[in-house]
């Protein structure tokens, strides 16, 4: 069991934060004592999020963001270095997502836009952070997907992004060794989030409501729990479901197994 004053007084920088995931995260990291800077695009619902974790009786900052363009990742870093006077854990959780056959899509600049958020957003965070967790022997979270290792239909941009960003995190950790930067990457499977409801559908519009059967996911507070405990242990990776662990080594030995798998959990909504 790890001790909850492990994270007393680090500095952490959360993307994402207005909602979700990153609001459940800010939560429980501000109940275990970390100082925190939040970002996202929603600035009114950031500082309600900020009035929820100052209530924990910590340091709490925002800072209106959005990761797809390289000067707020940029503005970001900045603003946390002066609140917080250094970082020790970069959290990248903003992300977003599709839902649509790919055949279907009548534009394809959503592969553009998830990029940008899902892979960009997280190499420029992180480029312009990496002197500070440096400084610290800091750590870097990326939230990716099970999808980051496997195919999965209607989700073709999603997967491809969240493939990148962990290529990109593997990659960075290999360069890092021997630095004192750690990078965790945290793969959940379908979590109960507003992500699905803003999910671009094959008009390029949001489709404003879940296509999932919301009953079966799980919540962002445990997805929070979670990650909670990959960044209190350092982890290198954290599958967040059982069937995420299990398909990720049946791939290599059933592929077409696994395809079938991800077809009928997406046919049945999970």
């Amino acid at each position: 069991m790890t001790d909850r004053r492990q994270l007393e007084g680090k500095r952490i920088v959360i993307t994402g934060a207005s909602a979700g995931i990153g609001e459940a995260l800010a939560l429980a990291l501000a109940s275990r004592g970390a100082r925190l800077v939040l970002a996202a695009r929603d600035t009114v619902r950031l500082r309600e999020v900020a009035d929820a974790c100052v209530k924990a009786g910590v340091q709490v900052a925002i800072q209106t963001t959005d990761v797809s363009k390289p000067g707020d990742c940029r503005l970001l870093v900045e603003h946390a270095l002066t609140e917080l006077g250094g970082l020790d854990v970069l959290v990248n959780n903003a992300g977003s997502t599709m839902w649509s056959r790919f055949d279907a899509l009548s534009d394809l600049s959503i592969f553009d836009e998830l990029l940008k958020v899902n892979y960009l957003g997280a190499v420029h965070l992180t480029g312009h952070a990496l002197p500070a967790l440096k400084a610290s022997r800091g750590l870097i979270v990326t939230v990716a997907s099970v999808a980051a290792f496997t195919g999965v239909p209607e989700r073709t941009a999603y997967a491809a992004s969240k493939h990148a960003v962990v290529g990109f995190m593997e990659s960075l950790r290999i360069e890092l060794a021997g630095s004192g930067v750690g990078v965790t990457i945290v793969a959940p499977d379908f979590v109960l989030s507003e992500t699905h409801k803003r999910a671009i559908g094959p008009d390029g519009k949001p489709l404003g409501a879940s296509p999932m059967q919301t009953s079966r996911l799980m919540t962002a507070a445990q997805c929070a729990a979670h990650i909670v405990n990959a960044i209190e242990r350092r982890k290198r990776l954290a599958i967040l479901s059982a069937r995420g662990r299990i398909g990720r080594w049946l791939k290599l030995i059933a592929p077409g197994l696994i395809d079938r798998i991800a077809a009928r959990a997406i046919r049945r909504r999970y």
